[in-house]
């Protein structure tokens, strides 16, 4: 397959910090592939977050509510040059956009859904039925709620149309009995997350974290996530040389990181958000990457990228019985019912009682993550996707 005349637009749902870790994991997929690729969308923030590769193409135009949106959208779509589109999250802003592009200019349609978006509302159970007043002010009000591009009004819209689609990829099992769809999973360049290229003691003394057993959440902090459930465990535990390591994570201004660094300051440490290319000296670092998803509609529609994280880097990793992680880990972790801190110390004491048993474990699971979860693993199952889509009279 000549991959290099097919170009890809991705259109990104906010490259202020909404999906971008996804799109970026999918521009070098495809530039693995050998496609070009440009990255596109709206910026909802004042920086872009992630941080994008200094090499590859993205082209940002600033984001607004309605009706001042329009007008970035007339800048962004003859901006869209690309052989296929590729929206990632099915949002007003990437598969809108590309529903849209399509329709002005056929072009093939694919979908990535890496959650469910209608999990922070609620689900199949959130409902909007104003009284006419209530709608007025909605659309109307300079801060009406239906001003707001990513209202549940717009998105159930949208999620009841991903089947317009060419084609769907999803990063998990439940996206996958929900919306159909290739299995595309969330994968881990493992070339550059390679653990013999670093020390970890020289992350630690980096780092500020020499003299710890590092638990690490290389992640966004937010409550499904259960980091709660860690810093109790800790309590239990009330091992002093413990630190439970927050990374980064996207400022998404509700308080709740320093909320829990103010609940536990003496078993948290923060580090700032890092690079891509920062991440595995950072990863390094830790004794034990922690993963303590609780049973949530949000969690159990996810694939936690942080489980690579520390799959790649050989690192024993503490997770819990959600969605699909006892199927990514398969016995190469340890694996405890969510919302248990008492289970998560019993883990953790069991890791540091026979620590070569546990090291043994992170390799295996090193080794699990360069077979089913690694940029080349991505690199087949989305050649596949994109093949029916290369010929010239499928592009026209």
């Amino acid at each position: 397959m000549d991959w290099e005349k097919l170009k890809i637009s991705i259109l990104a749902p906010d490259l202020a910090g909404g999906g971008g870790t996804r799109v970026y994991l999918l521009s070098q997929v495809l530039r693995q592939l050998g496609c070009p690729v440009e990255v596109l969308g709206f910026a909802f923030g004042d920086r872009l977050y992630p941080e994008p590769p200094a090499d590859l193409s993205v082209t940002c135009v600033r984001g607004d509510n309605y009706p001042q949106i329009w007008r970035s959208l007339r800048q962004l779509l003859p901006q869209i040059q690309g052989d296929i589109l590729y929206a990632v999250k099915p949002r007003p802003t990437s598969f809108g956009v590309g529903l849209l592009k399509r329709w002005r200019q056929r072009r093939p349609l694919l979908l990535d859904i890496d959650d469910w978006e209608m999990s922070w509302f609620g689900g199949d159970d959130w409902r909007y039925r104003p009284n006419p007043r209530q709608l007025a002010r909605d659309l109307l009000k300079p801060q009406g709620a239906l001003r707001n591009p990513q209202h549940p009004f717009y998105l159930r819209w949208l999620e009841q149309r991903t089947a317009r689609a060419d084609a769907i990829t999803v990063d998990t099992t439940f996206l996958q009995q929900r919306y159909g769809g290739v299995y595309l999973p969330n994968g881990k360049d493992t070339d550059l997350f390679t653990p013999a290229h670093y020390d970890p003691e020289a992350s630690r003394a980096h780092y500020g974290l020499s003299g710890y057993r590092v638990l690490m959440f290389p992640g966004t902090a937010r409550p499904h996530k259960g980091i709660e459930d860690v810093a109790i465990a800790l309590d239990h535990l009330q091992q002093p040389d413990f630190r439970l390591v927050l990374v980064g994570g996207r400022e998404i201004g509700d308080g709740y990181v320093e909320q829990l660094c103010e609940r536990w300051p003496q078993w948290l440490i923060r580090l700032p958000a890092q690079p891509v290319t920062q991440m595995p000296a950072v990863v390094a670092a830790a004794h034990v990457v922690v993963v303590p998803q609780r049973q949530d509609r949000t969690a159990l529609a996810q694939f936690p990228i942080k489980l690579t994280d520390g799959m790649a880097m050989a690192k024993p990793i503490v997770s819990t019985h959600v969605g699909d992680i006892p199927d990514i880990l398969d016995k190469t972790g340890y694996i405890v019912p969510p919302s248990q801190p008492e289970a998560i110390a019993q883990a953790l004491t069991e890791i540091f009682a026979d620590w070569p048993a546990a090291q043994k474990r992170g390799a295996a699971a090193r080794q699990r993550c360069v077979q089913y979860y690694s940029v080349n693993a991505m690199t087949s199952i989305l050649a596949e996707v994109l093949a029916p889509f290369c010929s010239p009279t499928n592009r026209s």
